[in-house]
């Protein structure tokens, strides 16, 4: 525990982490299971101190910043049993967790940066969203200097960005920081109006200061680097339900675990339907086949309950055309295309928006 001792998460945070003694009770003795010198282990609740080690790795130099890492961390946070909620909220999770070691006159252009790339990526996923600045709570580390200067960065690279309007639901929540941080939140709005709060950037000198992180500058002296700490998504399982209650299960193309099924009418599509499939699959189409012998009917309202998107009907005319017979979720009606036709309009729609032409 030595290591969030010094980063301060031990005082502010040790009641929802995961603690042993690094000895083995006797279950036999009379004494007290634990001894007074034991030392304690804690599973690890965040990432931040452990990429602060790995900066500290070697002398870093003014021109290597700003440094950037990545991980798509596990963690484990002791909640509350009645806390806890399907997806939403569990006790290990695992988040694309990143931070951004910088100078000084980097912060608010990093921060511009991700303000952008968040934006991008909540509106691919379809989307709304407001930013919120969370500010200096009662309990924190630093001086008021220090969080005078976080928070300003991050109001101006908002500002820069051009998010700080009231189209974005830009707002200032006092009290709301982190011990060591203040942080700007991204709450999402979903399709039935309630808000999940998921991407954070934190402007951070506290950890760096407590757990001795340096580089050196252009005059050649040690300097303590600015700490970004970074989440888009925050916990895949938590942003997941967030996107299923969001479409209701109904994912678009791009999404969706299975974005096709190739279904035969009569058991003599069966080799051009499994002929079809290899072709979407070389397109890079996540596609099944079902060469069952059930009534198309049967097929379809199977396939449809389990919200596949796209249905690819195929009998003995289309096996012979070359042809399929398209049937998208939720509508009754079927579009008769070539096969090439189906690959090329599949191919489109199961791209990401932001990569489409």
């Amino acid at each position: 525990a030595r290591q969030w001792e010094q980063s301060g998460h031990w005082g502010k945070y040790r009641e929802n982490m995961f603690v042993i003694p690094d000895e083995v009770p006797n279950v036999e003795d009379e004494g007290p299971l634990v001894s007074d010198d034991a030392q304690w282990m804690a599973l690890k609740p965040m990432n931040c101190p452990a990429h602060v080690l790995i900066f500290r790795q070697g002398i870093k130099s003014y021109r290597d910043l700003p440094l950037r890492f990545y991980e798509n961390g596990c963690c484990h946070r002791n909640e509350p049993h009645g806390a806890l909620h399907g997806l939403m909220r569990v006790r290990q999770f695992t988040q694309d967790d990143a931070h951004i070691f910088c100078r000084e006159d980097q912060i608010v252009e990093e921060v511009r940066a991700f303000c952008e790339l968040a934006d991008r990526i909540y509106k691919d996923f379809g989307f709304t969203y407001s930013i919120k600045l969370a500010l200096r709570p009662e309990k924190r580390f630093g001086t008021e200097e220090m969080w005078d200067m976080a928070e300003t960065e991050l109001r101006d690279a908002v500002v820069r960005a051009g998010l700080a309007t009231e189209a974005y639901g830009w707002e200032e929540l006092p009290g709301e920081g982190a011990f060591y941080a203040p942080k700007l939140e991204w709450h999402l709005t979903d399709a039935i109006g309630r808000t999940w709060q998921v991407g954070t950037i934190q402007s951070d000198r506290v950890l760096p200061e407590r757990l001795d992180a340096s580089y050196i500058g252009e005059d050649g002296e040690r300097h303590r680097p600015i700490m970004l700490h970074r989440a888009i998504f925050g916990s895949y399982e938590r942003f997941i339900g967030i996107l299923i209650e969001h479409y209701a299960g109904r994912f678009p193309v791009w999404l969706a675990p299975v974005q096709a099924v190739v279904a035969t009418i009569v058991s003599d599509a069966d080799g051009y339907a499994e002929e079809a499939a290899a072709k979407l699959a070389a397109a890079g189409i996540r596609v099944e086949t079902d060469l069952r012998n059930e009534k198309i009917n049967y097929k379809v309202r199977e396939h449809s309950v389990a919200k596949v998107p796209v249905l690819l009907v195929v009998g003995k005319r289309e096996a012979e055309e070359g042809k399929v017979a398209v049937r998208r979720l939720g509508s009754q009606a079927q579009e008769i295309m070539t096969l090439d036709e189906a690959i090329a309009m599949l191919r489109e729609e199961a791209t990401p928006p932001d990569l489409r032409g």
